[in-house]
């Protein structure tokens, strides 16, 4: 039985098939035509979502891309709009604005909206970390070789001196049910090791 060879032709050393994706992309290449309709679609769609995320952004994120007057004015539209198809028309002028963005801008965006995202985990984080580190020096005189090792940059001194006042301050205790009275001292030393952690940038769980 003879073989069926695939119509097509090659391109760079690769065979394409005619009717192919690829073969369609570079038929478009060839015309100068730019994407499909169904890309432009799919791309319009992402940059009006992208555009209605920056609502949630933060000032103090969203300052930094300084973006068009034109876009922000009709964001703070969008926000102001409370009917359905009013909202629905809004948007899609904005999807319209955030296409006229060029590349960098739009990376920008994603950039600030995905640091936003990761704000409250990362902020959920240093805290435990921080109450972690407060409880074992508090509980155990070896947590601050442990410290030391992991953060020999800090006052070793004034740690000290907050974990012997803590643990003088420590409450009695209390009757069941109710939560025990720290001190000064025990919120002194969670403020401090917070501020250690924040100025070496690590958030670092006490060694076993």
């Amino acid at each position: 039985m003879a073989r069926k060879f695939t119509k097509g032709y090659f391109v760079r050393g690769q065979f394409v098939a005619e009717g192919s994706e690829l073969d369609e992309q570079l038929k478009r290449e060839l015309h100068g035509e730019g994407p499909s309709k169904t890309d432009l679609k799919a791309q319009s769609a992402e940059l009006q979502e992208l555009g209605q995320q920056l609502l949630g952004l933060r000032a103090d994120l969203r300052e930094p891309l300084d973006l068009p007057t034109r876009l922000l004015d009709a964001l703070a539209e969008l926000a102001r709009i409370k009917d359905f198809e009013g909202r629905r028309r809004q948007a899609q002028y904005v999807g319209k604005l955030m296409r006229q963005l060029d590349e960098a801008q739009i990376a920008a965006i994603r950039t600030a909206i995905d640091a936003q995202r990761q704000g409250p985990a990362a902020e959920a984080l240093r805290l435990h970390t921080s109450e972690t580190w407060r409880e074992r020096l508090i509980a155990d005189d070896a947590a601050l070789t442990d410290w030391a090792q992991q953060f020999p940059a800090t006052d070793l001194q004034q740690l000290r001196a907050l974990v012997r006042q803590a643990r003088k301050d420590a409450p009695a205790a209390e009757p069941a049910g109710q939560a025990p009275r720290h001190a000064k001292a025990y919120r002194e030393l969670f403020q401090w090791i917070r501020a250690a952690l924040d100025a070496q940038d690590i958030d670092a769980e006490p060694a076993n």
